[in-house]
C-alpha cells in the first residue's frame, strides 16, 4: 500500500501528534509499505527511510504551523497513493484532504488536538463557533475520520460529522515498566527528587508530571497541593507556561527535570509515585497510558481523553474538572497508602497490555483499506456503463 502522509507536526517538534505520526511511519517501514511525508518547515529530509517533504510555516508558540501550498497537491499526483493519513489537520491537512478529493484518492483524518476547546479557553467568543464550522468543514472532507476517545466522538456527533471511527494510541510497553523500578538509574532519580530521611529510612512520595508546558495542559493547578505533607513534585516537559508555572509552584518542593525522551523519559516515569495530569482539553491523554504501562496510578480530570483511559477507583481517580480541592483530595488518597497505590498500579498495567504500538498501527492499516474500499464502491456507484450514455 501506497500511503501519503500529510502532519501539521512533525520533527523536531515534540507532540502527541508528532510522536503518532512517527510510530505509524515505523509501523508502514516495519510492514513493507511506501509511504511519503509532507509536514512543515525545519523537519527532517526523510524518517524511517520514507521522504519528508516540507512546506513554509509560521511559528506560533515554539509550534511551526504549515501553511497552504500549492506544492501540496502535485507531491500527492506525483507520488499517487492509495490513502492519504491526515495528522490532526488544520489549515496543511485541510488543503491536504482538498487536494487528495480532487485526484479522487481516499484520506482517513486523525482528530487529534482540540481547535475549538482552545478558543473557548482563550475566551475568543465567536471565533469559538468559526473554530468548530472549521473542524466540521475540514473533517466532512475525509473519507473517514477517527476520533481518540468517546468524548471525541460525542462532541463530533453534535457537530454532525460524518463517517467516524474510534482509533485509540498505542504505547510502548517494553520502555514503560514496572520492572524499571529496580533500576540503579531510577534510585539514584529518587534519592534526587526525594531524599530518604536520615533518621526513617523513609521518603516522601514522589508526584510527577509529564507533558508540553503550555497554557492547555493547566499544570499550575498543581498548587492545590500545596502544604501537603510528604510529598514532593517532578515535572517533566517544556513550554511557554514555564515561567507561569514556576510562580504559581514557587515555594513548593519541585523538582524541573526538563524535555526527556526515550529511556530517560522511561527512567522518570519509573521514579514516581503517583501520576497527575490537570489539563481538561485532552482529546486522548498519551502520557496517562505511558504511566499506566509504568506501573503508576493516574490522577486525572473527568473530562475529554481521560475518562476513557482512568477507571476511578480501579486504576487512578478522575477528579471534577474545575474543582482543585478534589483534584488534591484524591492525590493525598494515593499518597498516604502505598498498597493502594500499588494495586492501581498493576490495574493500569493491565489495562495497556492490548494497546501496543503494532497492535493499535495495524487497525489503522484496516482502516486505510475501508477508506480505499469506499471510495471504489463510490467510483462504481458513480460510474455510468457506455451502453446507457446517450
Amino acid at each position: 500500500m501506497r500511503i501519503a502522509v500529510i502532519s501539521e507536526s512533525f520533527l523536531p517538534t515534540v507532540s502527541g501528534v508528532t510522536t503518532s505520526v512517527c510510530k505509524v511511519l515505523d509501523h508502514l517501514a516495519a510492514t513493507g509499505h511506501e509511504a511519503m511525508v509532507i509536514a512543515p518547515s525545519g523537519a527532517p529530509a526523510e524518517y524511517a527511510g520514507f521522504p519528508v517533504h516540507t512546506v513554509s510555516a509560521v511559528n506560533y508558540r515554539e509550534f511551526p504551523v504549515g501553511m497552504p501550498s500549492p506544492q501540496v497537491q502535485k507531491l500527492l499526483a506525483d507520488f499517487r497513493p492509495d490513502v492519504l493519513h491526515a495528522a490532526s489537520p488544520f489549515l496543511l491537512g485541510a488543503q491536504g484532504i482538498s487536494a487528495a478529493n480532487r485526484l479522487d484518492i481516499p484520506s482517513v483524518a486523525i482528530f487529534q488536538t482540540d481547535v475549538a476547546g482552545y478558543a473557548h479557553r482563550n475566551h475568543l467568543g465567536p471565533a469559538t463557533a468559526l473554530a468548530w464550522r472549521f473542524v466540521k468543514w475540514v473533517h466532512e472532507g475525509a473519507t473517514r475520520t477517527l476520533v481518540p476517545s468517546s468524548s471525541s466522538m460525542a462532541a463530533l456527533l453534535r457537530l454532525g460529522v460524518p463517517r467516524l471511527a474510534m482509533w485509540t494510541r498505542g504505547v510502548d510497553l517494553t520502555g514503560f515498566h514496572p520492572n524499571l523500578k529496580n533500576d540503579p538509574a531510577v534510585a539514584a532519580l529518587r534519592e534526587r527528587i526525594a531524599p530518604a530521611l536520615k533518621t526513617e529510612g523513609q521518603r516522601d512520595v514522589i508526584v510527577g508530571y509529564v507533558g508540553r508546558m503550555a497554557p492547555e495542559k493547566q499544570v499550575e493547578r498543581l498548587r492545590a497541593l500545596r502544604g501537603v505533607p510528604g510529598i514532593r513534585l517532578a515535572l517533566v516537559g517544556d513550554g511557554p507556561s514555564v515561567p507561569s508555572i514556576r510562580r504559581a509552584l514557587a515555594g513548593m518542593p519541585v523538582t524541573w527535570l526538563g524535555r526527556l525522551s526515550g529511556r530517560e523519559l522511561a527512567v522518570a516515569y519509573a521514579s514516581f509515585d503517583v501520576f497527575v495530569h490537570a489539563g481538561t482539553e485532552e482529546t486522548f491523554g498519551q502520557t496517562l497510558q505511558e504511566a499506566h504501562a509504568a506501573g503508576l496510578p493516574v490522577v486525572a480530570p473527568h473530562a475529554g481523553g481521560p475518562i476513557d483511559l482512568v477507571a476511578h477507583g480501579e486504576n487512578g481517580y478522575l477528579f471534577r474538572p474545575n474543582d482543585d480541592r478534589d483534584l488534591k483530595h484524591w492525590v493525598c488518597q494515593l499518597a498516604l497508602d502505598p498498597m493502594l497505590r500499588a494495586r492501581m498500579g498493576e490495574a493500569g498495567r493491565r489495562a495497556v497490555l492490548g494497546r501496543s504500538w503494532p497492535t493499535v498501527c495495524a487497525e489503522l492499516v484496516d482502516y486505510y483499506g475501508q477508506a480505499i474500499d469506499e471510495r471504489l464502491a463510490v467510483r462504481a456507484d458513480t460510474h455510468v456503463p457506455p451502453s446507457m450514455q446517450r
